[in-house]
C-alpha cells in the first residue's frame, strides 16, 4: 500500500534530523506498519529507539510514541535481518495501527547521540488490508 526509505548521505543519523513520511496521497491507512532499518556492522548498540510522531493534516499531534527496533542479536552478536557484505536490512512491526487521519508520520532517532553510526537508511512500509 505505501513504502518510502530515507537514506542518510554519511551513513549516520544526525540527532537532529527528522524523517517525515506523508501518507496524505493514501484513501486512508490501513494494513500493518512496519518500520525497516538498513545498517552496517559499525553500528555499535544491539537496538536503535526511534521516536514516532504521528501527525493529521491540520499538524495535529495523534500519536507520539517510542519503538524499540532489535538491530544485532543479543546473545549472538549476528546482525537481525537480511543482507550482503556488511550492509543488512531489518524490519519490525509496530505494534499499534497508525491512525486512519494520519498524514504525515516522523521518525528521530532516541538513543541520545549526536550522532548515530551505520546507519544508512530508515523506511515506512504500510502492508494492504
Amino acid at each position: 500500500m505505501y513504502e518510502e526509505y530515507h537514506s542518510f548521505d554519511s551513513d549516520s543519523w544526525q540527532e537532529t534530523d527528522s524523517v517525515y513520511f506523508d501518507l496524505s496521497a493514501l484513501d486512508s491507512v490501513r494494513g500493518k506498519a512496519i518500520v525497516g532499518l538498513r545498517y552496517t556492522e559499525e553500528y555499535p548498540f544491539s537496538n536503535c529507539y526511534l521516536k514516532l510522531i504521528i501527525r493529521d493534516s491540520s499538524a495535529v499531534v495523534l500519536m507520539d510514541s517510542l519503538v524499540n527496533v532489535p538491530i544485532f542479536n543479543r546473545q549472538t552478536g549476528k546482525p537481525i535481518g537480511q543482507g550482503f557484505g556488511n550492509t543488512f536490512t531489518t524490519f519490525d512491526t509496530l505494534d499499534f495501527a497508525i491512525p486512519k487521519k494520519a498524514t504525515q508520520v516522523i521518525f528521530l532517532q532516541y538513543m541520545r547521540q549526536a550522532e548515530l553510526e551505520g546507519i544508512e537508511a530508515v523506511g515506512l512500509k504500510v502492508l494492504k488490508p
